[in-house]
């Protein structure tokens, strides 16, 4: 716990098995809740989970990365978390700065706190590809002018939550895909949810998870539309439930209070 509030980490999972012992094993003490689900992997990484002690959740069939996360952050809120931290399970992020992330969000000042790849200038020293780290930036710079924010990118995948927050964004009006994560930021500063961020090493390596060209030029895709649609819902133009406080589908604390017997989802 950090200042009497449950820290959990959340690792959506596929095909992780090669790095997920070392993620798990530099978790630091500090976190209570250790959870994990798997999108129907081919490989053991359901039974290394559990294995190392981790709660395991397995979908039955491959849904995708978003829907992954709505899995994780309703089970970390049932297990009780104040905090939520996601942890990519391929190692590809330093698992030991969970603690200054809680911490950050334990403190009361941010809501949401964002590892970043870019602060402090090692993406391309850790091996992110330069057409990523270009990317990154162009997409960054447009999303800050239209937003209205400054953030040093949108899309690293080590973020830390607060309960309220994961309460309150309608995260099931969603993608189940990739572009989940820039919605999610797109809410949360829709929402006047307080932001911070801090320096985060990352590691490209074969084992590491990576989407590809194609997928990546999707993802830019969607994020231009996200923004688009922030814009136009801020402005009056159109009513999208994406970025409507109480949303046309439940909020994920309905669900997190709903019973299951079962760890198959």
């Amino acid at each position: 716990m950090i200042h009497g509030k449950k820290v959990a980490v959340v690792m959506p999972a596929y095909n992780a098995e090669q790095t997920l012992e070392r993620t798990v094993r530099e978790l630091p003490e500090i976190v209570d809740i250790k959870i994990l689900v798997d999108d129907s992997s081919s490989d053991r990484t359901a039974a290394l989970s559990k294995a190392l002690g981790v709660q395991t959740f397995i979908h039955d069939a491959n849904y995708g990365y978003g829907r992954n996360q709505q899995t994780c952050y309703r089970e970390a809120l049932a297990a009780g978390a104040d905090i939520v931290v996601m942890v990519h399970p391929d190692y590809q992020y330093e698992p030991s700065l969970v603690s200054a992330m809680a911490s950050m969000v334990a403190s009361g000042v941010y809501d949401v706190v964002l590892g970043s790849r870019i602060l402090g200038g090692g993406a391309l020293k850790g091996g992110m590809p330069l057409y990523k780290y270009v990317a990154n930036r162009l997409l960054t710079g447009f999303q800050n002018v239209f937003l209205r924010a400054k953030l040093s990118e949108y899309h690293t995948g080590f973020r830390a939550f607060s309960k309220e927050l994961l309460q309150t964004l309608p995260l099931l009006e969603n993608s189940d895909d990739f572009i989940f994560d820039n919605q999610m930021l797109a809410q949360s500063l829709m929402f006047k949810f307080r932001i911070g961020e801090i320096s985060c090493p990352t590691k490209y390596f074969e084992e590491a998870s990576s989407i590809n060209f194609r997928r990546s030029v999707k993802y830019g895709l969607g994020v231009l539309k996200t923004t688009a649609g922030y814009v136009a819902h801020r402005m009056g133009m159109v009513d999208l439930p994406i970025f409507d406080a109480t949303g046309r589908k439940v909020t994920l604390k309905y669900y997190s209070e709903i019973p299951r017997t079962s760890a198959v989802v």
